[in-house]
């Protein structure tokens, strides 16, 4: 399973569940995919779920409310208490543009309800989906997620925009660039200035090019750190880093302890698992 940016991975099974399903066919080009959590902590202490997050809109659903969850630029923390479930679609970087009727610059850091964004029909979804899902004996995201498809199948733009289309594959490309490949380099690759690139990514993102690469070098980070003794000089040169000072003060400032902390951390966990 995947677990790019969840900054705790061991808890796992251990204190919330996780699930993962691909979306439909025909709206696969606008959302990646949902994830679906369920924690029960009845006799524990809560805990506190930590992401390093994706340059995603998410629309999230938990039994008495539904919320539209714009790119958080910081970590995101949430607090885990008692029983609860969420189910979380997330969208594909440009994605959302097309439902969301604005710059998604304009949704960075925010929370939405799904009034603001789909007006009548959205609080109505939100109304039946929870309501529906809270009723039922089965799982939450089969009374929601059809609902959810058909608001979304609703509003599906007539044709595919160009732009939208292009932000995609340069995301994509990102993703799987090598470390070291700057904005420049990529905007190149794609045949658009950087100056386009930065406006488009507004737009159609949420946050700039340069964030969306230092987030996918700082997810490789927590990939690769592997609880053991670690030469940080060399491991923030391989990550594309100048040197290992700005790789620290980065990871830092997203994560909220150093690597070596993070690291130390990560193995103590595995140990004691």
């Amino acid at each position: 399973m995947d677990t790019r940016g969840i900054l705790k991975p061991a808890a796992l099974d251990r204190i919330f569940r996780l699930e993962r399903r691909p979306p439909p066919p025909d709206l696969a080009h606008l959302v990646d995919g949902h994830w679906l959590v369920s924690w029960d902590l009845r006799g524990h202490e809560p805990y506190t779920s930590q992401v390093m997050t994706h340059p995603a809109v998410h629309v999230v659903f938990e039994p008495a409310r539904a919320a539209v969850y714009g790119v958080h630029s910081t970590r995101y923390d949430r607090t885990l208490a008692g029983t609860g479930w969420a189910v979380g679609t997330k969208f594909l970087p440009g994605g959302f543009a097309s439902f969301a009727g604005r710059p998604l610059c304009e949704l960075t850091d925010r929370v939405l309800t799904l009034r603001e964004v789909f007006g009548a029909a959205g609080e109505r979804l939100e109304r039946e989906a929870c309501s529906a899902a809270s009723s039922s004996d089965g799982a939450p995201a089969d009374a929601i997620l059809p609902r959810l498809y058909a608001l979304l199948r609703a509003r599906l733009p007539a044709e595919l925009d160009p732009a939208a289309v292009l932000v995609n594959a340069v995301v994509a490309d990102m993703r799987s660039a090598q470390p070291a490949t700057s904005v420049a380099e990529i905007a190149a690759r794609h045949h658009v200035s950087t100056r386009t690139l930065q406006r488009l990514f507004r737009r159609y993102v949420g946050v700039g090019p340069k964030w969306v690469l230092q987030r996918y070098r700082l997810h490789d980070a927590i990939e690769q750190l592997g609880g053991r003794a670690t030469d940080w000089t060399r491991f923030a040169l391989d990550l594309g880093y100048f040197d290992h000072a700005h790789f620290i003060a980065d990871f830092r400032a997203v994560v909220g302890r150093s690597p070596s902390q993070y690291e130390a951390e990560a193995a103590a966990v595995r140990s004691a698992s």
